[in-house]
């Protein structure tokens, strides 16, 4: 039998914010035992990954070698708005694809 993705861990300096980020970005909650060292999203829906952010001394240096693509439900634009509402930044608008970056500087993509 094969393995499955059970969780993606995040290293981060500041757990609850990029907890609470993600969990509005992908309509879910922050858990209620998370901690300032450790934070935990479960997936929304069926089927995805939970989420564990974890604090660590050093910040990010370089770009994530694994990202998320979220599929707009709308347009891409009206996503793009929502998502920098709740924190994130615009690296690289686009047209059918925009890269973002999360509160922690965790690039991901809209499309």
């Amino acid at each position: 039998m094969p393995s499955f993705v059970k969780s993606v861990t995040f290293d981060c300096g500041d757990p609850l914010a990029a907890a609470h980020f993600w969990a509005a970005a992908l309509g879910s909650n922050v858990d209620e035992d998370s901690t300032e060292d450790r934070a935990f999203v479960e997936a929304p829906g069926w089927g995805g990954p939970n989420m564990w952010f974890v604090r660590v001394p050093e910040t990010k240096s370089a770009k994530n070698r694994v990202h998320f693509d979220l599929r707009a439900p709308g347009t891409i634009a009206e996503e793009v708005v929502r998502l920098e509402a709740l924190g994130a930044t615009v690296l690289t608008p686009g047209e059918d694809l925009v890269v973002m970056q999360d509160p922690e500087g965790n690039e991901f993509c809209v499309e």
